[in-house]
């Protein structure tokens, strides 16, 4: 993403050999890297180590993920919260999300999607780090709120930005319905999943991706967005 990174990360664990990995993954990455064994210790290390992203796991002796989350919201509504779950359970992911977790990871995981999630979050909650963004064929710009596509600037209305966006960063990822309705829609979004689809096709149209190409569907899971 940069050449210089100043973009500090919190890892909270009480598996070692979990933050070893994660820890050594991320510093090859360039980023400023700090661990935490429990949800404690992480509260204390985050009011000292101001972190722009916490990798938090939800089982934990003590004080839980859940609660880590909200105590390191209450303290710090910036900083963008990834949890990591021992399974994919529904309740799970919407109670993290009521309590201000931005994004949710289920183990186990790899390390390539976990750093797509930690460079989407820090490209949507921290524009100010970043110029515009080259990934691909797109052209990202936070400031201006503006996607290119091989140097044409797109005519997106708001919705189709943050869509097309949040596809675009979490690229070579398979998305669901539902994860993509929870990080663009909200939540608590009370309408239907195939409004995912009406948005696509309008995508699609703007792109020129009749083949689906750039926009791939996969067949009884999501989309997935390609360069190659």
């Amino acid at each position: 993403m940069n050449s210089e990174k100043n973009i500090r990360i919190l890892l909270v664990d009480d598996e070692p050999h979990i933050l070893q990995f994660l820890v050594m993954g991320l510093e090859g990455e360039a980023y400023q890297v700090r661990t935490a064994p429990d949800g404690l210790s992480a509260v204390t290390a985050a009011a000292e180590f101001q972190p722009h992203v916490v990798v938090l796991d939800v089982m934990m002796p003590g004080m839980d993920g859940f609660e880590t989350c909200r105590l390191l919201k209450k303290k710090s509504s910036d900083v963008a919260v990834i949890m990591l779950t021992a399974k994919d359970e529904i309740e799970d992911r919407v109670k993290g999300l009521k309590l201000g977790a931005d994004d949710y990871l289920v183990k186990p995981f790899s390390f390539d999607e976990l750093l797509a999630r930690i460079e989407a979050r820090l490209r949507n909650q921290f524009p100010s780090l970043f110029g515009k963004v080259a990934l691909g064929p797109f052209g990202l710009d936070d400031r201006r709120r503006e996607i290119t596509h091989e140097e044409k600037v797109l005519e997106l209305s708001p919705t189709e930005y943050d869509l097309l966006r949040y596809m675009i960063v979490n690229h070579g990822i398979v998305l669901s319905k539902s994860r993509i309705l929870d990080a663009v829609w909200g939540y608590d979004f009370g309408g239907e999943e195939n409004i995912v689809e009406v948005y696509v096709r309008s995508l699609r149209d703007k792109l020129g991706d009749k083949e689906h190409r750039l926009i791939r569907t996969i067949r009884g899971a999501g989309y997935r967005v390609d360069f190659a």
